[in-house]
């Protein structure tokens, strides 16, 4: 049985631990800075094998003392992204595996750092997005003798959006702000560059709704660095209802609020509401050449909120702890494989999909998606099926 620490009881851990222990698989620690929580999620889930901790795991001392009393064989992260670097050093020090949902880039480049020559696995951006986005289109990119175009396209939105925003507060504000006002990666013209957020605005239409998408930060992940260099263009973007980036903008540039990010904080939490009723919506085109011809390829899913071990969770939190839960599973199931910093891209999709809890993904929930996607923007016009 493995033994794993995950760190905060919020919306992603309290699945990620639920997940975990329902499997018979898994002991789980939950920690949190405040234990009250973590009990909480421990009594909801009523499983056995999820044990609550209170534990400040900014404190490295008091991340080291847990570590030594209560060993395990990994330490999953649900903490903000900067807390990351100080738990991947315990991790380090503690010689264990490492995994964190983050989408910061230098907090990223941080922890692969820290896990040069490590004879444990470290594997930053598990998820959505960074993380299971990079594993589809690295599976497609297989598929092509030469690459012409990348596009990565993912968003998570209220099924029904009732307000100027038109959007919901699906998981952590911290990170949607870190993604929406840090400068984003991308591949131009061959070259790795960096493109601003909350441009490259572009309109996709899935299932006969009309979408938007714009540049945001971090969902790349570490995928230019893997297959940039054989592509012509390649970037990441968030799908969003139309209307929003521009008010985004408003905000962010306009209002001059990214360099206000705490005042910007508390006026989305106050004025956004939460929901369970979400979707998201995951769509990789390929572009490039398959026996000396010009073809593209897609995956395109759309993922709904899901009932597990009775309760009902939103489709973010499925994916997302799903996403990282499959990873973590195939890691310590083969640990002799994995050493070092481990990119997401270096799984294959097909195990993922397999996995017990990366089947989360190939369900898509209690909707399936059909019909066709429609990609309008600078580079022209695309109409593709839908495959998964």
């Amino acid at each position: 049985m493995h033994r794993v620490l995950i760190l905060g009881a919020g919306k992603i851990g309290a699945l990620i631990s639920g997940l975990l222990a329902s499997s018979g698989a898994y002991q789980v620690d939950l920690a949190d800075l405040d234990g009250s929580v973590a009990e909480a999620v421990v009594k909801a889930h009523g499983l056995n094998g999820i044990a609550a901790h209170a534990l400040d795991a900014k404190d490295p001392d008091a991340l080291a003392r847990h570590l030594c009393a209560h060993p395990v064989d990994a330490v999953i992260s649900s903490l903000p992204f900067h807390c990351n670097v100080a738990v991947a050093e315990a991790a380090r020090r503690a010689e264990i595996h490492y995994f964190d949902l983050t989408e910061d880039v230098q907090v990223t480049r941080a922890v692969r750092a820290i896990a040069a020559n490590a004879g444990t696995a470290f594997v930053p951006q598990c998820g959505l997005a960074p993380g299971f986005i990079s594993i589809a289109a690295a599976e497609l990119i297989t598929h092509f003798e030469s690459l012409r175009a990348v596009k990565l396209r993912v968003g998570a939105l209220p099924q029904h959006p009732n307000n100027v925003l038109k959007y919901s507060l699906t998981w952590s504000t911290e990170g949607l702000i870190n993604e929406y006002g840090n400068p984003c990666q991308a591949v131009v013209d061959g070259r790795n560059a960096e493109v601003a957020p909350l441009e490259g605005l572009e309109e996709i239409e899935i299932d006969g709704t009309l979408y938007e998408a714009f540049n945001t930060s971090g969902g790349l992940g570490s995928l230019a660095e893997t297959c940039g260099a054989h592509a012509e263009s390649m970037n990441y973007k968030t799908i969003r209802y139309p209307g929003h980036c521009e008010q985004m903008r408003l905000l962010m540039n306009d209002l001059k609020l990214n360099h206000d990010r705490d005042t910007l904080k508390r006026i989305l939490e106050n004025a956004v509401p939460q929901t369970l009723q979400d979707v998201v919506i995951v769509y990789v085109a390929i572009t490039g050449t398959q026996d000396g011809q010009l073809r593209e390829e897609n995956y395109v899913n759309k993922i709904y909120p899901q009932l597990i071990a009775g309760r009902l969770w939103s489709a973010i939190q499925v994916t997302t702890a799903a996403g990282i839960s499959a990873v973590v599973d195939l890691v310590l199931e083969h640990p002799q494989q994995y050493r070092g910093c481990i990119a997401q891209e270096q799984f294959r999709l097909g195990d993922i999909l397999a996995n017990r809890f990366g089947r989360y993904y190939a369900s898509g929930g209690n909707k399936d998606v059909s019909g066709e996607v429609i990609v309008t923007g600078k580079t022209g016009r695309q109409r593709t099926n839908k495959a998964a």
